[in-house]
């Protein structure tokens, strides 16, 4: 071990956990590196969040520019260069993974690319890539290696015929069809870009909902648009019995007792994540596991003292600001400035159109705890600010206990749902009531004058309906 450099802080992963811990540790001035596998930014900057909206954007442009006419402009012979599309959103991710590399050299962050192992109690090893054979001593280790794509069992990936979001995001061909399995965000944005350039789409849920952590109302509402889209959905359904041929793949869809033959030329699995474990952690190193998700505690420490973890890799929400939080959080905690915090509320997005976005309790969920609540609704049909820019699809939904008007939770399907969320969620966390939404003046006209309507809806006085 004479090639050993010695830390304050190793951070294994860089991702949105990895990157966001390292930076907050060379804030606070601590002598710190990070070593990730493939690039600055991880999974959610180069292979997840970020590529995705780039092409999220397109298809929306490109449908809107379709539908100018609304508008009272006319664009004829209106075509798109699909690899051009796919080459955008790999120069947004690369563009940004450059922007992580600057913050780690603004905040003297050592960075190395390859595989990293915790070996011992304070002792990592880079196991791959050329900086193998590098041993690092440390007061504390960060595991935040994150998720990988869950595959579908006996299904190989061959990134031609059989897909995950990673491989997807590499094709430059787009497919005349697509069966995509599993209506979770990842599966209903790609149903969403997919179908809106123009590829027969059949999306596929086991469950009986599009977006099954969702408000029940809001995914009603989300299967109908898609629907109407275009966009074949098959909720309840199991699909059986791949058959890989070389132009396409042939799969059952069996609902309740009936099954039907579906023959795409791509199939797409969006079924969730797994742990990206392997490899991580030596075998010596007895790292207390949950259904092989690292355990943590409050101050996301594991069972062995100065070995924490944060992010997916601790388990589910599953989402690239939750880690951010919790990876800040944990550092901080780390080295004394404040007390480490586990995330309770959290904002949940989905960036198809119309947008998805919740925080807090769904209305089948306050049902099921038996809590005296409220309903307040709000249709963007009734938004002067919607209406004028032709989105006035959705709601904005905000449930409240019926007697103090705490906020229990906020639903938005509609246009930039995903930012108007924002506003319930600064609530919830400072204990606002509802009537302090309502009592706060909204300018006019903005779509977050809905989330204000809402709030008044519950309390019975919403003015525009």
């Amino acid at each position: 071990m004479a090639d050993t450099l010695e830390y304050d802080l190793i951070v294994i992963g860089g991702g949105p956990a990895g990157y966001a811990g390292a930076i907050r540790a060379g804030q606070l001035g601590k002598k710190v590196a990070c070593i990730e596998l493939e690039r600055a930014g991880g999974t959610c900057l180069n292979w997840g969040c970020i590529p995705t909206k780039a092409l999220l954007k397109s298809a929306d442009l490109y449908q809107k520019i379709k539908k100018s006419e609304t508008f009272g402009i006319t664009v004829k012979d209106v075509t798109f260069d699909f690899a051009k599309v796919m080459e955008r959103s790999r120069g947004v991710a690369g563009q940004m993974a450059k922007g992580i590399e600057f913050l780690f050299k603004k905040n003297k962050v050592d960075y190395f690319t390859g595989k990293a192992r915790v070996i011992a109690a304070g002792m990592v090893e880079i196991t791959e890539g050329e900086h193998k054979g590098k041993f690092f001593k440390t007061k504390n280790t960060l595991i935040a290696t994150g998720c990988k794509m869950r595959r579908i069992p006996d299904l190989a990936l061959d990134g031609v015929r059989v897909m995950t979001s990673r491989e997807a995001l590499a094709n430059t061909k787009l497919p005349k069809s697509i069966v995509i399995v599993g209506a979770g965000a990842i599966g209903v944005e790609f149903a969403y870009f997919y179908n809106a350039f123009g590829t027969k789409v059949t999306l596929v849920e086991m469950l009986n909902q599009v977006l099954p952590v969702e408000d029940e109302e809001v995914s009603k509402v989300l299967q109908k648009s898609l629907e109407k889209q275009g966009i074949t959905i098959l909720t309840g359904t199991k699909c059986e019995n791949f058959r890989v041929g070389k132009d396409s793949v042939k799969v059952d869809l069996v609902t309740g007792d009936k099954k039907q033959e579906v023959e795409s030329e791509v199939v797409l699995s969006a079924i969730g994540v797994v742990a990206n474990i392997e490899g991580v952690i030596a075998d010596a190193v007895k790292i207390e596991l949950d259904r092989n998700y690292v355990k943590v505690g409050d101050d996301y420490q594991t069972n062995i003292k100065g070995i924490y973890a944060a992010g997916d890799i601790i388990g589910p929400p599953w989402l690239a600001h939750v880690a951010t939080f919790e990876a800040v959080s944990c550092v901080n905690g780390m080295f004394g400035h404040g007390k480490a915090k586990r995330v309770t509320k959290f904002p949940g997005c989905t960036y198809c159109q119309p947008q998805v976005s919740s925080t807090g309790l769904t209305e089948k969920a306050a049902k099921e705890k038996k809590l005296d609540y409220k309903v307040g609704k709000f249709p963007f049909t009734a938004s002067g600010k919607a209406v004028a820019s032709a989105d006035s699809e959705g709601f904005v939904k905000v449930i409240t206990d019926a007697k103090t008007g705490e906020i229990y939770g906020a639903h938005i399907i509609g246009s930039e749902a995903t930012e108007l969320i924002a506003e319930y969620g600064l609530a919830i966390e400072l204990e606002a009531t509802v009537d302090e939404i309502h009592q706060t003046i909204h300018a006019h006209p903005t779509l977050s004058e809905a989330v204000m309507e809402a709030a008044a809806a519950s309390l019975g006085e919403a003015i525009h309906i």
